[in-house]
């Protein structure tokens, strides 16, 4: 399988003021997307709200990306991929999601942690080794912020081991981690990425050896993560610093009141289709709207 480096956007689900999914503006999220050279997309994630969404609206969704991508495709020749969220905390729902991403021709699944369970590592291993068989590359999403268990490396290399399975997005937020799992995966398993779950460590994640990022912040500036994350996988590590630096105060002020909260509002402020958000998310703090935008003007992305 090919390996995935560079800047993959987890696509926020934009939301009419009555609270149903805005779908043309999502399809010209995604063009704005394609159009910028993002390296490829991610419908489904976390930033999407896909807890929120009902399984009607996610099969829309994953087909309009998939459709964007493929007249994309035809008119420049650039193979965009696509990778749909595909986890749950139920295996036998995982399994499902997984095929249903395979079947509507996804390139990959993206599959988290069961959360709020909290198996043990076996319960973990065995819960990959089913979504694994269903055939499609699998990005494993370890995130212990959110699922409340750390994937740690010896767990992951066991993983790693399964068929079909192509890398994770790490968002421990433990760059010493991280590094490890470069250490005795990837530098061993050349086709098995290894993508940073953070924007600010996309840098120092690729600088020790990663692939590049499952961004937030490229849902706003898809052009300046990507070359940030491809400068830096490139090795030119002067552009990739400067872009890093440039967006640093951004990269903080996008969570400042949660996800996809603030970056939805930071999306508003530049008429990129983002609007509302659903129960039991809600729109930013009126305390946390001047942080967003006096860092946007700081960035000059405003």
């Amino acid at each position: 399988m090919a390996k995935l480096q560079g800047a993959f956007t987890a696509l926020v689900t934009p939301m009419n003021t009555d609270f149903s999914v805005d779908y043309e503006g999502y399809r010209k999220l995604v063009s704005y997307q394609l159009e910028a050279g993002i390296s490829g997309l991610l419908p489904l994630g976390t930033t999407g709200e896909t807890p929120t969404l009902d399984e009607s609206e996610e099969e829309i969704l994953i087909d309009i990306t998939i459709d964007e991508v493929k007249k994309y495709t035809a008119k420049t020749g650039r193979k965009v991929p696509v990778i749909v969220g595909a986890g749950s905390n139920n295996t036998r729902d995982a399994v499902r999601y997984t095929e249903r991403a395979k079947q509507k021709g996804a390139d990959y699944a993206l599959v988290v942690t069961p959360y709020y369970n909290k198996p043990s590592d076996e319960g973990i291993f065995r819960h990959f080794e089913e979504v694994s068989k269903v055939g499609i590359p699998v990005i494993v999403y370890n995130i212990a912020g959110r699922t409340g268990k750390n994937i740690c490396t010896s767990l992951l290399m066991r993983i790693a081991e399964l068929p079909n399975i192509a890398g994770v997005k790490e968002a421990s937020g433990d760059i010493n981690q991280m590094m490890e799992v470069i250490e005795k995966i990837a530098m061993k398993k050349k086709d098995f990425c290894v993508l940073s779950g953070d924007d600010g460590l996309t840098l120092p994640l690729v600088a020790a050896g990663g692939d590049g990022v499952i961004s937030v912040v490229s849902n706003l500036v898809p052009d300046l993560i990507t070359k940030l994350a491809v400068s830096a996988v490139e090795g030119d590590l002067k552009t990739a610093r400067e872009i890093h630096y440039r967006l640093q105060p951004f990269f903080k002020a996008a969570f400042v009141d949660g996800n996809p909260t603030s970056i939805k509002f930071a999306m508003n402020q530049k008429g990129i289709p983002a609007g509302t958000l659903r129960l039991p998310l809600v729109d930013i703090a009126e305390s946390a709207k001047p942080v967003v935008v006096a860092a946007m003007k700081q960035c000059g992305l405003l």
